[in-house]
């Protein structure tokens, strides 16, 4: 008996139809796209001036997840390439069927001091549906909470899908971190100025208007202008250009006095006016939390970790005339379980950052910004063709 080590190919089998084949290349994309994008690097867009100038509206950058290490899903059940709303009809792109516990795999470091970071919107876990882009939060300051539930849907986001922000991490784990007349310091030395971030000033004229030509070509925001005197968001680069400027009197930067907390919507973190009169301006000092270091609690410091303890890190809080209780046990001690970190914008008055929502844990950390590949102005033919495939530090320098 002969045996046949070979088979002729079935000349009638038939072909994958067109639809077939397009399916499965369709199939395939998405999931290398998927992966790509949760694992390895993710394109962002820069929505607002909050990091001016060194990253500009409308700049296209990579994330790096491979820089701090990829963060596993927390969320797995999701439509594929969709952060948290369908497009066009609106509504959830996930669901909470199945959630996972924050795990990271292993990265090429650690965050480190000013590198700038996109992660997931600490206060974004609620939102108003019908103005997702207003800090909840903050109009539940301004309104009233029951006012706020009874004028809008009120929905919870899980962590991996609350908003994205992109901030400069001015200080890590352990830092000591003040903010005097509008200057940051870390651990008592001034934090360094990059060129490009931007500084209000009150500007005082002759009485005569400054040139508005002179102000663009030296990418100046003019905030509000009454004739005599202007409100500026000048570069510090270009602050000495300024001054030179024809019809300057005087120039000086623009702070919130020390110990003015101003509107219920100006109050910064921990929105206790009562032991902390911090501003915007003049904030601190205070210690970022370290995973593995000990506070002592009490009744003048609990605002600053009542978040912390029981919404990031998950326990059950319950306070009663200064005395504290976690988890059923009695403590006047806590011991931080993450990382915890201070993001800020470079554009300092144009940036809703930590001093108004406080500490980013670390598994809210989803980046490190790697480079620009798009950038334009005005429109697409407005294209910023210097800015195109830099790394965020020769922008930012």
């Amino acid at each position: 008996m002969r045996l046949a080590f070979w088979k002729k190919k079935d000349a009638e089998r038939k072909k994958k139809p067109v639809w077939r084949e397009w399916l499965d290349a369709g199939i395939f994309a998405i999931v290398a796209a998927t992966l790509i994008r949760t694992f390895f690097i993710e394109a962002y867009t820069i929505p607002t001036g909050s990091m001016e100038g060194s990253l500009l509206v409308n700049d296209f950058l990579f994330v790096s997840k491979i820089s701090y290490g990829p963060r596993i899903p927390m969320t797995p059940l999701a439509v594929p390439l969709v952060h948290n709303t369908m497009p066009i009809t609106g509504g959830k792109s996930y669901t909470e069927a199945v959630k996972w516990g924050y795990h990271r795999w292993w990265g090429f470091g650690k965050v480190e001091r000013n590198d700038v970071v996109v992660f997931n919107f600490p206060e974004g876990d609620t939102i108003m549906k019908e103005e997702p882009e207003q800090d909840y939060y903050i109009q539940c300051r301004i309104m009233g909470r029951e006012a706020v539930k009874s004028n809008y849907t009120i929905e919870s986001r899980p962590i991996d899908k609350t908003d994205n922000y992109i901030k400069r991490c001015v200080a890590i784990p352990g830092d000591v971190l003040e903010l005097k007349n509008g200057v940051l310091y870390i651990n008592g030395q001034q934090s360094r100025l990059y060129p490009h971030s931007k500084t209000e000033y009150i500007v005082r004229t002759d009485g005569n208007m400054l040139s508005s030509d002179e102000l663009e070509e030296n990418n100046v925001e003019v905030r509000n202008n009454n004739g005599q005197a202007y409100d500026l968001l000048i570069e510090n680069g270009k602050v000495p250009t300024v001054k030179k400027m024809a019809h300057v009197v005087t120039m000086e930067p623009a702070v919130m006095p020390a110990g003015v907390v101003g509107s219920a919507g100006e109050w910064t973190f921990p929105q206790d006016t009562a032991h902390f009169k911090w501003n915007v301006d003049n904030f601190g000092p205070m210690t970022i939390p370290k995973k593995g270091a000990t506070v002592q609690l009490t009744a003048e410091n609990i605002a600053l970790y009542r978040r912390l303890i029981s919404v990031y890190e998950g326990n059950k809080l319950e306070e009663n005339n200064g005395q504290f209780t976690i988890n059923g046990k009695p403590s006047n001690s806590y011991t931080f379980k993450m990382d915890y970190y201070w993001m800020m914008g470079d554009n300092r008055h144009n940036s809703l950052d930590s001093r108004y929502w406080g500490f980013v844990p670390e598994d809210h950390v989803v980046g490190k910004a790697w480079f620009v590949w798009l950038s334009y102005g005005k429109g697409l033919s407005d294209i910023r063709w210097r800015r195109l495939f830099h790394g965020i530090h020769s922008l930012e320098n």
